[in-house]
This record gives structure tokens, sequence and C-alpha cells, in this order.
């Protein structure tokens, strides 16, 4: 069973529909004993990385997600899924799970034209060859909303970048974690082959 972790984080539904969408069936749940039990688990995520540390922490999720990247299982962090899977957020100098060294900064912006957040549609560019961005050409473009992104401490995590005054990194994977800045399930065709290759994926890069 696919799970998708609920820490009143907003978006599941629509995560769950898309994962339907591509024919996987995909329970939410608030949980700990069932994330720890999933075969593959969702973690997705909107709002303030302080919030969703003090829910995951409430609930014993903080451990049973760690525990399950330890463990093997297959793990997809969406948006702030993906923030909060570092080790510390400038938002709310918040510290966060640690599951991939690297902390979360604010975009500190010149261009008066560009605004924080980040929103809409960017061209991602695939850095280093993962199976979950199989297929993913020039030019493809995914669907962000997000003032905040991810500075990992090694580069040969990062998996895609996109630009916003520079490139930023916008996905990156360390053995059967794998994790968006962008949303998948809001991002039409292209997302949604990247959750039916999540869905066959064996956690192994």
């Amino acid at each position: 069973m696919t799970v998708i972790v609920d820490y009143d984080a907003g978006n599941l539904r629509s995560v769950q529909r898309a994962c339907a969408e591509v024919g996987v069936r995909a329970r939410i749940t608030n949980d700990a004993e069932r994330v720890r039990a999933a075969e593959r688990i969702i973690f997705p995520g909107v709002g303030a990385a302080g919030s969703a540390m003090r829910s995951l922490r409430g609930r014993d999720l903080d451990a049973a997600l760690t525990e399950a990247v330890a463990g093997g299982t297959p793990v997809l962090g969406i948006c702030l899924g993906l923030q909060i899977s570092l080790e510390r957020s400038e938002e709310n100098d918040q510290a966060t799970l640690g599951i991939i060294p690297g902390e979360v900064r604010r975009f500190a912006l010149s261009d008066p034209a560009l605004k924080v957040p980040h929103m809409g549609w960017n061209e991602v560019r695939v850095v280093r060859e993962h199976p979950l961005l199989e297929g993913i050409a020039p030019g493809d473009e995914f669907y962000f909303v997000h003032a905040y992104y991810p500075v990992p401490r090694h580069d040969g995590v990062v998996c895609a970048v996109a630009d916003y005054e520079g490139d930023f990194c916008c996905a990156l994977g360390s053995a059967n974690y794998f994790a968006t800045q962008f949303h998948p399930e809001k991002s039409g065709r292209v997302g949604l082959r990247l959750l039916e290759r999540f869905a066959r994926w064996d956690g192994h890069a």
C-alpha cells in the first residue's frame, strides 16, 4: 500500500486524486504505524516549517518517516515535504528531519520583477539521472509555489534545477529517498508520469 502522510499541511486530496489517475491506490493517514508499514510513502505539504514539525512530532510521524527511509522504503517528498527533510529551515529558524544534509533558505532576489513566492510554471533541467526523472526533456515545465528553496550540503544529491534569478535545486535524491520542490500532482501529464514512475520504483537510483 502507498500512503500519503497527513500532518495538517494541505493538498493531500489533490495528491491522492493524481495517484488515482495513474492507477495508484493511495491511503491518506496520520497514523505513524501505518507509515512504518507502508510499501511506499508520499510526503507532500504546503505551509510553514515550524507548524509542520510540531504536527509531525506530536504524532510520532517524524520518527516513522526517518525510520522508513533508513529501512529502505521508497519515499517521495513534495514541496514542504522536501524542505523539512533537510536539517534546518530559515523559515521559523526551525530544526527539521535531517534525512538529507543541508538547509532551506528564503529567496532573496534583486530583480523587482521577480516576486516571492515563486509561483507558476518553470522549466526543470535534469542534472543527474534518476529513475523518477526518466523522459523529462528540455523545455518540460512543472508547477511551483514556494518562498523557500533547498540547499543540500552535497551537490551529489541534486537531481534537477530550475532558474529563478539563478539556478536552485528543485529535485534531489539519495538512495530510496527522492523529493521535488515542484508539485507533480499539479503539473499535468509530465507530473503524472513522475508519479507513475514512483509507483514502480524499487528505491534504487
